[in-house]
């Protein structure tokens, strides 16, 4: 754990990782930070669930969407240092795990900025939580010896160097994707990665309506249209993912494999 602090100190922030959904995955720390909570600033896709454990305390979110934020980054930094300074102590609820895509390292250096104590407890990622859910094995002797993470709504994605990512031996996971897969799939194959390497998206992991289904690269925009898939989802490229309980939905790549011959 980053920086343990006096449980007895008031005025300090707590940035909690509160994992992929399902509550039953919460670190014990976790939990505990909850209970102690005099403020709650919590991320739109906390389950409510894991909101109920800290019923003292005052919530606010401060949820997030694409291309739509109900405050910015700076001001929920402001918010924050303004509610730990009146000596409440402040849980940054995250979903995931802060340090992955969570921007918690912004949030830290804000903190620690204005001379505030702070504590991080890690959270199980969205891809870890989705890929155990899914049987998925991220890395396999056999299969791949190495993992990589991205955010796939990055600005700029044909600038993006992705060529060592995926391919023989190397699993990419791709946070925040959904709305970008027919561009993601196209700049993977550009980048040197076989149409036919198997691909998973994992839809709502450890949620109520959860899926985990599977296609090939060439066949990844299409599936996510054709399934209507929705945020929350992690996708992953590699051999490993034959190895998963995801549903094949290989059925139009087979029709445009048959129509290419």
């Amino acid at each position: 754990m980053a920086s343990l602090l006096d449980p007895s100190a008031r005025g300090r922030v707590i940035l909690v990782g509160a994992g992929p959904g399902d509550p039953g995955l919460l670190t014990v720390r976790a939990v505990e930070a909850l209970r102690e909570a005099d403020v709650l600033v919590h991320d739109g896709l906390v389950d409510s669930r894991v909101l109920d454990l800290a019923p003292q305390a005052h919530r606010i979110s401060v949820a997030k969407q694409r291309a739509r934020h109900t405050l910015s980054q700076d001001a929920i930094n402001a918010l924050i240092i303004a509610h730990v300074k009146t000596g409440a102590i402040v849980v940054r609820l995250k979903g995931g795990d802060p340090f992955i895509f969570g921007r918690g390292g912004e949030e830290v250096e804000a903190v620690r900025a204005a001379g505030l104590p702070v504590e991080v407890i890690p959270g199980v990622s969205a891809a870890l939580g989705a890929a155990a859910e899914a049987m998925l094995p991220l890395t396999h002797r056999d299969w791949s010896s190495a993992v990589s993470f991205v955010a796939g709504q990055c600005k700029g994605l044909s600038d993006q160097d992705w060529s060592g990512l995926a391919g023989k031996g190397r699993t990419l996971v791709i946070y925040m994707g959904v709305a970008n897969c027919p561009a993601i799939a196209d700049k993977l194959m550009a980048d040197g990665v076989a149409p036919d390497m198997p691909v998973a998206v994992l839809e709502r992991a450890t949620l109520e309506g959860h899926r985990a289904i599977r296609t090939l690269l060439a066949d990844l925009g299409d599936l996510v249209e054709r399934e209507k898939v929705k945020s929350p989802a992690i996708i992953v490229v590699g051999e490993v993912v034959r190895l998963s309980d995801a549903e094949d939905k290989l059925i139009q790549w087979a029709r445009m494999a048959e129509a290419a011959q």
